[in-house]
């Protein structure tokens, strides 16, 4: 146990816990007080750790994801879970249809369910975009839309590079979680970058990437 907290670089009541929580296999036990772990229970804990530090997700999100990467669903269905455990639960009830129809119009052609967290949370912004008076004067939704396409092909290519349904079904947890905070993080810095070019006085005061 020492060791595998050594090698994780988590502490032995982090992993002790994710244990209990059974998010992480029990070692092969070797003695009493002793068990075997091994490089798949080290690979295990960096994922543990990316889904709950970097992505966000609560314990009991993370077991059910885990458990999807760990079973034989379908990648569709692993997908929809993964979705919804990182997702916000949105009552459909509490939105505007208005603001449902105009990110419907922007989906248009898209095979979207009714009930997909993506679709009800865009509806949500744009319900509280209409409240504080945001105009869409240079059709932001669907340049939004279309950006959005383009970072689920580079999610599905990605996992389509993967054969092992094993390593298809990380992929499309890990990038459904992380995939956010990856998407975030550019876009902060693209916006310094384009607001530099439009609006800086000296753009040159920024720090320009090699």
């Amino acid at each position: 146990m020492a060791e595998l907290s050594a090698v994780s670089g988590l502490s032995v009541a982090t992993v002790k816990f994710y244990l209990r929580e059974n998010l992480l296999a029990a070692g092969e036990r070797t003695a009493p007080n002793q068990a075997h772990y091994g490089l798949e229970h080290v690979t295990r804990l960096r994922l543990i750790r990316s889904l709950i530090e970097v992505g966000g997700l609560t314990i009991a999100d993370a077991r059910v994801v885990l458990a999807a990467i760990d079973s034989d669903l379908p990648l569709q269905d692993t997908f929809a879970i993964a979705q919804r455990s990182v997702s916000e639960h949105i009552d459909p009830a509490g939105i505007d249809p208005s603001a449902l129809d105009r990110v419907d119009a922007v989906l248009d052609g898209w095979l979207v369910s009714a009930d997909n967290p993506g679709r009800l949370a865009a509806a949500r912004v744009v319900q509280s975009l209409d409240e504080v008076g945001h105009t869409d004067a240079c059709g932001w939704l669907g340049r939004y839309a279309h950006a959005a396409q383009l970072v689920a092909e580079a999610d599905i290519d990605e996992i389509a590079a993967l054969s092992d349904r094993a390593a298809q079904a990380q992929t499309v947890v890990v990038g459904t979680a992380l995939g956010d905070a990856l998407f975030r993080g550019l876009r902060r810095a693209a916006q310094e970058h384009v607001s530099a070019l439009r609006y800086s006085a000296d753009p040159a005061r920024h720090h320009q990437t090699p």
